[in-house]
This record gives C-alpha cells, sequence and structure tokens, in this order.
C-alpha cells in the first residue's frame, strides 16, 4: 500500500515521502495513529502544491536573508557602543548579543534575533569588533562593532 507520511516514522520515512508498505503495516498502526495516510492521487496532489509553497517560503526567506547581509555589510553600517572602561583597559559592563541586537534595531532598524548572533563570550574589549551573524542556514552575515570609552 502506497502512503503518505505526515510525521517522521523512524526506519520507514520522512515528513512529505510517498512510499510503499505493507498493507496490515499502514491500515493497522500509520493510519490508525495518523502518522501517514492513504497515496490517492488527491493527497499527492495536495503535497505537491505543499511542498510547492514551502519552496517558495524557503526561496522568500533566503532572499531576505540576502538583504540583510548587504545592509550589515555595507561600511558605514558600525554598531556604536559606549562603556566606562578600567585602569586595565577592559569595560565595566559587558556587550552581550542581546545588547547588541537591541542596538541594531535601535541605530539601523534592522532587526535580528539575538539567538542569531554566534559570540563566543561577551566582548569586553574596546576597539573595532566583527561578530558573525547566522541569518539562514545559508547566509551567514558580519555584524560591525565600535565600542568606545566613555
Amino acid at each position: 500500500m502506497k502512503v503518505i507520511f505526515l510525521t517522521d516514522v523512524k526506519g520507514k520515512g520522512k515528513k512529505g515521502e510517498i512510499k510503499e508498505v505493507p498493507t496490515g503495516y499502514a491500515q493497522n498502526f500509520l493510519l490508525k495513529k495518523k502518522l501517514a495516510k492513504e497515496a490517492t492521487s488527491q493527497a499527492i496532489g495536495e503535497l505537491k502544491g505543499k511542498q510547492k509553497s514551502e519552496e517558495k517560503a524557503q526561496a522568500e526567506l533566503l532572499s531576505e536573508a540576502k538583504t540583510t547581509k548587504a545592509l550589515l555589510e555595507k561600511e558605514e553600517t558600525r554598531v556604536q557602543f559606549s562603556e566606562k572602561v578600567g585602569p586595565d583597559g577592559r569595560t565595566f559592563g559587558s556587550i552581550t548579543a542581546k545588547k547588541i541586537a537591541e542596538e541594531l534595531q535601535s541605530q539601523y532598524e534592522i532587526k535580528i534575533d539575538k539567538r542569531h548572533i554566534e559570540l563566543d563570550h561577551p566582548i569586553r574589549a574596546i576597539g573595532k569588533i566583527e561578530v558573525p551573524v547566522k541569518l539562514h542556514k545559508e547566509v551567514t552575515g558580519q555584524i560591525k562593532i565600535q565600542v568606545n570609552e566613555a
């Protein structure tokens, strides 16, 4: 019996796949637990339509990520911070991914989730720093940060 998997089933198939499985397994397990549905021509058509719309949405997200990357990597896009500095040259406060995201939003109106900013540890030094940002699984940009003494 041909079925369309609605969720991932370990060892059998992934979501959206159309596979041939034993009839008893399909009727007694997959269909009963709503893990799959019978692969009729109508169901296959629906699946292809969904896949097309998902591809379109992914392409849209990718193009949006590329434009955001272009904005971030312009020479004039530099996030400015002013921090108090101690005698050893380290800042009193630290600059975290959350602060970077907030300043990017307020200074340039570019909205980026703080979890996408790949900061190994908070910034505690003055100077120019470039921080990588994962905008999409295929697109990684760089945020230029300038930390000045207050």
